[in-house]
């Protein structure tokens, strides 16, 4: 493969008659104009590269040279149509000198003298001379005397010289001179190959395989290095020369014999064959730079693309949550049960803990990235990243800000539910246990009130019962206070919302309808008494006063009963302990009521006594129901339940204990880590204002943070356990402390948003400062600029204070028309999305707008003209040649077709390609 540049030296076509003018040696017709040359120092030739006229040639140097010299000659004499056969018989006449001369340089020499005479062709060699010497090459010792006697040491020696100045001169390697830059480049290229060490021109080559892994390192699909043998040398040179003419043009100048035979091979002869080598593969060269420089930016292109991509996907992914879990924190409705309510709460426990926290991650994800790709395409210069309809970073925070007002005040409410639900479930409990009492008390009553006994009796028997009707009266207004308990209590139930009202409300009603009728029958049982008294009187007054204390004292001791079992429910040590002084208090009525039993028994055991000492026959009492035996029972009842009740009200009193016990143990815990909490903050607040050190310690001592706060999350752990087990408890107030674990969350995931966001702003930072190349002090003076006229401390500047800010700075805003104007042009540079404000990475990025070195559209275009061989368009197969092959598909798929009036089929538009570039994105 031939140089592209070296083609037009033989695109005139007035090479080929010329040549034809100096096969035939006849006089031009035409004259031939000078060129001006460009001048090099008289000691371009170095003394050892000088050819000595008293030297010998070793015969197989001169062979070697003879046949090398021979080939490279005629590599070139070729593209003219001719070729020389003796290297020192035909370049006598100077005519064939002087057309290689012209075919290498792409210049015209003097015009030949036209005769055949010696003086003749000593003049035309003369002319080939005098232009070799104006090209700044100093001959030694070569006359053209001796080039036209055909002395073969001297014309090998001119050749040398041309060889040297044309061919190796222009190689240059990091300000090399031309054999050392040559000698490098022949090092770079075959270091990475065993048995290759490439240190001089001669015996480096001689096995062959220095020629092989140049080859190979161009172009690996010609030769399989790994199946060559260093102990082959003949076998690798004869591959190599052929490989080299068949496939990259370059003819044979050395042969494989007289390289392995001879001692050591003639250093020019090897040097005119490598330069050949290095002319054939400095065209891929400059292919490969300009493949790699589209590479470079097809790489960051591709990069912000799926910087792009994974933000949408990550923003829908997001908004979706948001929008799947919003509703369900706005339904505030539950089951009405309590363990529904509390499987609720342990749902919204797991959101809070296992669900939130990774979306939150996700969210400072989604910001830290939407920050870094905008740096990232300021750097580049490319345009600034608009996310698709609403998916901007506002969208996603004015989502999560729904999502937390709709979380704000959940957990409370689900709390008051609990409460309110524990309270349903102990009012129904009372509720039954007053109904069972009551329904028991009145069961049978409607039928003693509806008997017509009173006709049947004595005087004295209706007596008896006319005070037994008195004491069910009384004994019915004792019993009126407990209809209204329960009356109260359905109505509570129901103010409620009782999930089984209807049941309450139908027994309610039916114990109410109950009660009227027992009044209503007693009213009539009255009348229907004192219309009958006038006939019958008879009193027992024994029995009388029996009945009178009796139901009083039964009623007293159905209450002590109802109370000693009554269930209760409280939260805290010091509501226990007025229950405990409450039941002190009963206790010391019990020796009272301990006497009241033995009178009113005694009363009852007199008139059985009466009656069997007077031989009457013994009936019950006729004023009352309440036996003796039913008092005896009820109170020793009242006497077992008493120890019962003590030992309910100090189990309560233990589980309070412990209840304050977490309380204290949660506060303690809370103490400690909400200050901490707010000594971060501080911290951090401060780190943004004060600006201490460079950016580099500045995060470092983000850094530090970061891990302090990951360090410290075990102490969130417990106490969201301690939380956990105190919810568990209903324990609902704690006065040991200010914080509840609500605050202590929010301050946790605020503090390490601001972390993360911290970091990211100082990492931004460093990148605007090491892209840009501008000094730490500059940074400081920008940032020490921002955070004086940043008085709230959001990291933004509201337009008026930006205006402030830039003119601290020396800009010169004037306050006029002309002066608004500009402010406004450059609030569009550093507010492209129009959001009212500047936030510190646009400013950074306007104030070091101009300290950055990037690639360039027009740089791409050239490059890509570079691949296409200077044509305004490019075919795919040269993107799959020259790319790799994801980035020349990239190219493939978004070329527009080339339009213009010499496109060919398959020809795709580099120039439109390479603008969008740097204009908008697909996405």
């Amino acid at each position: 493969m031939m140089n592209p540049e070296m083609n037009g030296y033989y695109a005139n076509p007035a090479n080929s008659v010329y040549m034809q003018a100096y096969q035939q040696q006849s006089p031009y017709d035409q004259a031939y104009s000078a060129k001006g040359n460009n001048q090099y120092s008289d000691d371009y030739m170095q003394q050892e590269e000088e050819w000595e006229r008293e030297g010998v040639l070793d015969p197989l140097w001169e062979k070697q040279q003879r046949k090398t010299f021979t080939a490279w000659c005629n590599s070139h004499l070729r593209k003219a149509g001719t070729q020389i056969e003796e290297i020192n018989e035909d370049f006598r006449n100077g005519l064939k000198l002087m057309l290689l001369l012209e075919v290498i340089s792409g210049e015209q020499l003097p015009k030949p003298d036209r005769g055949k005479m010696r003086f003749h062709k000593i003049a035309n060699v003369n002319k080939a001379l005098d232009y070799i010497q104006s090209k700044g090459v100093k001959l030694v010792s070569i006359g053209a005397e001796e080039i036209v006697d055909g002395n073969l040491k001297m014309t090998l020696g001119m050749i040398w010289t041309i060889i040297l100045r044309f061919a190796i001169q222009d190689i240059s390697v990091e300000e090399m001179s031309a054999k050392e830059g040559l000698l490098l480049w022949c090092q770079r290229k075959t270091q990475p190959y065993k048995n290759v060490n490439v240190q001089n021109f001669h015996m480096s080559f001689k096995d062959g395989l220095a020629f092989c892994a140049l080859i190979h390192r161009h172009r690996p699909d010609l030769i399989d290095y790994d199946k060559l043998n260093k102990d082959e040398p003949l076998k690798n040179l004869n591959l190599a020369f052929d490989i080299a003419e068949k496939h990259l043009d370059i003819p044979k100048m050395l042969d494989a014999e007289d390289m392995v035979n001879c001692i050591r091979p003639d250093e020019r002869s090897v040097m005119t064959y490598v330069s050949a080598y290095y002319h054939a593969f400095a065209g891929a060269h400059k292919a490969e730079t300009a493949a790699n420089r589209i590479c470079k930016v097809l790489k960051v292109n591709q990069e912000n693309e799926r910087l792009m991509e994974e933000y949408e996907r990550l923003a829908s992914d997001l908004l979706e949550w948001i929008r799947r879990t919003t509703p369900w924190l706005e339904n505030r409705t539950t089951d009405n049960t309590l363990p529904g309510t509390q499987k609720k709460l342990a749902e919204f426990r797991d959101y809070r803990r296992v669900h939130k926290p990774p979306r939150l991650e996700q969210k400072a994800k989604l910001e830290t990235d939407f920050n870094t790709l905008q740096t990232k395409l300021r750097l580049s210069n490319r345009p600034a990243y608009l996310p698709s309809e609403g998916k901007l970073v506002s969208d996603i925070s004015n989502a999560w800000k729904g999502l937390e007002f709709a979380e704000r005040g959940f957990e409370e409410w689900l709390l008051s539910e609990l409460m309110r639900l524990e309270r349903l479930d102990h009012l129904a409990k009372k509720f039954k246990h007053k109904c069972d009492i009551h329904e028991s008390w009145a069961n049978g009553k409607e039928d003693l009130l509806e008997a017509q006994d009173f006709k049947r009796c004595k005087l004295n028997d209706l007596k008896a019962l006319i005070k037994k009707h008195e004491a069910f009266e009384s004994d019915l207004a004792a019993h009126q206070d407990r209809v209204e308990q329960i009356a109260a209590i359905a109505q509570e139930l129901n103010a409620l919302d009782y999930h089984d009202a209807a049941s309450v409300n139908a027994r309610c009603e039916k114990i109410c309808r109950n009660w009227d009728l027992l009044g209503t029958l007693t009213s009539k049982r009255r009348v229907a008494l004192e219309e009958a008294e006038r006939i019958l009187e008879h009193v027992d007054s024994l029995f009388l006063e029996y009945a009178k204390r009796a139901a009083p004292y039964n009623n007293w001791l159905d209450g002590a009963r109802e109370d000693l079992v009554d269930m209760f429910i409280v939260h805290s040590v010091d509501e226990i302990q007025g229950l405990i002084g409450a039941h002190e208090q009963f206790k010391a009525t019990l020796p009272e009521a301990d006497k009241e039993y033995n009178s009113i028994n005694a009363l009852a055991q007199e008139a059985h006594h009466l009656c069997q000492q007077h031989g009457l026959q013994i009936v019950e009492n006729p004023y009352t129901s309440i036996q003796p035996i039913e008092l005896q029972s009820k109170w020793m009842e009242v006497q077992q339940l008493v120890p019962l009740r003590d030992q309910t009200l100090q189990n309560e009193m233990n589980k309070q204990k412990q209840n304050d016990s977490l309380r204290i143990l949660f506060a303690q815990k809370a103490n400690v880590v909400g200050p901490w909490i707010e000594r971060q903050h501080d911290q951090i607040a401060s780190a943004a204002v004060n600006m201490q050190g460079g950016l580099e310690q500045q995060m470092q001592r983000l850094r530090t943070m970061e891990q302090s706060l990951s360090q410290y999350k075990p102490n969130i752990d417990e106490l969201e356990n301690i939380n956990k087990e105190i919810q568990e408890a209903m324990i609902f107030e704690n006065r040991h402390t200010g914080y509840t674990m609500e605050t202590i969350r929010v301050g946790w995931e605020q503090l390490g948003v601001s972390i993360a966001r911290n970091i990211n702003e100082v990492e931004n930072q460093i990148l605007t400062r090491d892209s840009k190349g501008i000094t730490e002090e500059q940074m400081n003076e920008f940032r020490m600029s921002f955070n004086h006229f940043d008085k709230s401390r959001t990291r933004r500047l509201e337009p008026k204070e930006f205006r402030s800010c830039l003119i601290s700075l020396g800009y010169n805003i004037r306050d006029d028309k002309q002066g608004d104007a500009d402010f406004q042009r450059i609030m569009s540079i550093v507010d492209p999305n129009n959001t009212g404000h500047v936030s510190f990475d646009s400013f950074m990025d306007f104030m070091t707008r101009d300290a950055s070195d990037q690639d360039t559209a027009d740089q791409i275009i050239q490059s890509f003209r570079v691949l296409a061989n200077n044509k305004p368009y490019i075919t795919a197969d040269i993107l799959r040649s020259e790319l790799p092959p994801d980035q020349a598909q990239y190219c493939i798929q978004r070329m527009q077709p080339y339009r213009g009036p010499d496109a060919m089929h398959g020809a795709l538009d580099y120039t439109s390609f390479s603008t969008a570039l740097y204009g908008e994105s697909d996405l």
